[in-house]
């Protein structure tokens, strides 16, 4: 049977690490047994994080446009910063990683050469959901003009892939998170989307240990 196991590292809007440690349902990492090694990340790209050589989970997309909100989630033509964070997601799927696309959470699509090249697009003829992925990095973008808490589950809405307790986005089978190191026992989808948050969702096996970045000053 197919085993999908999400790796995470979250924190609650205006919380500390330590009150989020010690409110979270935690487990220790070592009840996943020994983990595989894991790879190279990748080559830096444009925002400053190695982008993996490896296909995309599935494809970008937004459900989240001007004319319809995702989770009271909208998609509007200027990035909005009164709650700016980042948080960054990597996926592995049979023990081979996996991308996360950018341009999560745009619309209409990013043209591939400007994703590419990193010229990314901020123009009126774009919305951008307050969360979207930019390059394909792993870095999730939350900028939303009102200070409220995201969840990890909000941006696969966004996305219209599902997360659950079964299944991560095309990706099916029983989900295992871990936050910080350790086993995040609760629901995948109430993981909180916070600054430097660190998220890795693996599908099957050989289980991966967590693959880490370091953040630049300007994130």
């Amino acid at each position: 049977m197919t085993r999908v196991v999400v790796l995470t590292i979250a924190l609650a809007v205006g919380a500390t690490a330590a009150s989020f440690a010690a409110e979270a349902p935690l487990a220790p990492l070592s009840t996943l047994g020994p983990l595989k090694p894991a790879p190279d990340s990748g080559t830096f790209g444009p925002e400053g994080f190695p982008v993996p050589s490896a296909p995309a989970l599935a494809p970008a997309y937004s459900v989240s446009r001007r004319t319809k909100t995702v989770d009271g989630i909208r998609c509007q033509s200027n990035e909005q910063l009164r709650l700016h964070v980042h948080t960054h997601l990597t996926l592995f799927v049979d023990g081979k990683q996996r991308k996360l696309p950018a341009g999560i959470g745009v619309w209409p699509r990013l043209p591939a050469k400007a994703v590419e090249s990193g010229q990314f697009l901020v123009t009126p003829k774009y919305c951008f959901s307050w969360l979207s992925t930019h390059f394909a990095d792993g870095i999730v973008h939350t900028e939303a003009p009102v200070l409220r808490s995201f969840v990890l589950g909000e941006l696969f809405d966004v996305w219209g892939q599902p997360l659950s307790r079964t299944r991560v986005g095309p990706a099916r089978g029983p989900v295992t998170a871990i936050v910080n190191g350790k086993v995040w026992t609760g629901d995948p989808r109430k993981i909180p989307l916070v600054s430097h948050t660190q998220i890795q969702l693996e599908v099957g096996g050989p289980l991966v240990a967590p693959q880490t970045v370091e953040w630049p000053g300007t994130f």
